[in-house]
């Protein structure tokens, strides 16, 4: 008898399973990256299993609205398109920024050099010069500037552009070198000064800057590569007294001036500065973060934290790659197998060393996007677009993984799964969606939904198991029967 059940159960699952959903209740389409080897693939054909979940979807409850998904305009990335053919180059700005490819809506790029790049510069080079008379951007016309300006021209919707000085000029500094050391007060002034003449020469260029953070990990980064230090109350009190006046004066004052820009674990001091009073807060339009705290850890404790103690400013990822490696070549299998180190797997302290396991690339873009989507976090921003077979160029030989490798001796392009894992999200989660309810019954799983400005859905799920699921999704009192594979990312993308 419970055989006979259990074959008439089957038997009416397999005729719920259909792109349309039943009785064509929802009309949805289904992409898919696998460990199989589905690379944001439409999929419409679904079978039953044992292992059933379901995924509830409430857009009547609300979150944060979506400022963008995107990557980095590096000196490394930049320049490497110029040492490849114009048709390798051309198909990696268009699998970037195109409506075809992952359509990219926010970025993030180098107010002067960093680790990144080809060597030290900056644009004040003349020492003393405090009207910045000599202010120049010359460095970033070979290949910044055209690369931000080619995916320009590809983007029908346009993007953002978010940019982060990691040093500023060394003259300005108590050490005199790029790399550590604080800024001096007697040059505050000036150092605002240095923002406004980039936002203008930049403009100049063709080229809108949306906003800027401060400075790169004010904490610093071991003293290895360029670097300032501020502490929370030096940044907040620069950023009251100087930089936000200053940009106030010379109309620049849409420019999004967003605080802090490092891990995640250091946020409440750093809000707790910030926004302390209204005239602390006055100019940051935001918090921005950094995920190389940990491996595998979202921090949703922080994250809540400071989107309570400023709920109408922004909260941007704005770096994030695997570190401490050199890519692996042609080798899909690679990026989704527990395999990656980082920087904390050798140098974390002792207390913090179980924070940095081995770990799946493709595991930790997906469930640290889904995890910032998920507390309050309303952009993500990947850290290099474009790195060689190397991990570089990178001044300082700090080898890391993009989402796209190139081998440009050869003229070839690799086109990672961390590629296709990041055009889940940016592809099908435009700017001004909201972030909605989204719920699971199994917490191996990861997932979370957004109601786009169309208003169409866009619901990601993670299965980093071994088992294949199917899933039923309901929403509104409609409900469809789909399945997702083992080790595979989906973007369901429900239709108005």
């Amino acid at each position: 008898m419970k055989q006979s059940k259990y074959i008439l159960f089957t038997l009416l699952l397999i005729t719920m399973i259909n792109c349309k959903g039943i009785n064509n209740a929802i009309e949805l389409e289904v992409y898919e990256t696998s460990e199989s080897g589905n690379a944001l693939k439409k999929i419409d054909q679904f079978s039953s299993t044992e292992n059933k979940v379901l995924i509830n979807i409430n857009p009547e409850k609300k979150f944060q609205t979506i400022t963008g998904f995107g990557g980095s305009f590096t000196e490394a990335s930049a320049h490497l398109l110029t040492k490849i053919s114009k048709v390798n180059r051309e198909k990696i700005l268009n699998a970037y920024f195109s409506e075809n490819g992952a359509n990219y809506s926010l970025t993030r790029t180098t107010i002067a050099s960093c680790d990144f790049s080809l060597k030290n510069y900056t644009y004040a080079k003349v020492e003393n010069d405090l009207a910045l008379e000599h202010f120049t951007i010359e460095d970033d016309k070979a290949d910044i500037i055209p690369m931000i300006l080619d995916a320009k021209a590809i983007s029908k919707e346009g993007f953002n552009i978010i940019a982060s000085p990691w040093s500023c000029p060394p003259w300005m500094k108590d050490n005199k070198s790029y790399v550590g050391g604080k800024l001096l007060p007697e040059f505050n002034d000036t150092f605002a000064l240095y923002f406004s003449k980039y936002l203008e020469a930049y403009k100049k260029e063709g080229i809108d800057i949306w906003g800027v953070t401060v400075i790169n990990e004010p904490h610093g980064n071991g003293n290895n590569w360029e670097s300032t230090l501020f502490s929370p109350e030096e940044m907040t009190l620069f950023v009251q007294n100087h930089l936000g006046p200053k940009l106030e004066r010379d109309g620049w004052e849409d420019i999004k001036v967003l605080g802090y820009d490092q891990n995640r674990a250091g946020l409440q001091e750093w809000v707790d500065a910030m926004y302390k009073d209204e005239k602390t807060s006055k100019y940051f339009a935001g918090t921005a973060i950094h995920w190389y705290e940990s491996t595998y850890e979202v921090f949703p404790e922080a994250l809540q934290y400071a989107h309570n103690k400023a709920p109408n400013k922004y909260l941007i990822q704005t770096e994030a790659c695997v570190d401490s490696e050199v890519p692996h070549w042609q080798d899909d299998a690679w990026y989704w197998k527990k395999e990656a180190t980082d920087w904390g797997w050798d140098w974390a302290s002792e207390k913090d060393k179980y924070l940095h396991p081995k770990y799946a690339p493709v595991n930790r873009y997906a469930e640290d996007i889904i995890g910032c989507l998920n507390n309050q976090v309303d952009g993500w921003v990947d850290w290099n677009m474009v790195l060689d077979r190397q991990g570089g160029p990178n001044w300082f030989k700090n080898w890391c993984v993009a989402p796209v490798i190139v081998d440009a001796e050869n003229d070839e392009v690799y086109f990672t799964p961390l590629y296709y894992v990041m055009a889940h999200f940016s592809k099908f989660m435009r700017p001004g969606a909201i972030k909605i309810g989204c719920d699971v019954n199994n917490k191996d799983l990861k997932v979370t939904a957004v109601q786009n400005p169309d208003e169409s859905i866009a619901l990601v799920i993670f299965n980093p198991t071994t088992t294949k699921y199917t899933i039923e999704i309901q929403i509104n009192n409609q409900n469809t029967v789909i399945s997702i594979d083992a080790k595979a990312l989906q973007t369901v993308v429900i239709k108005k």
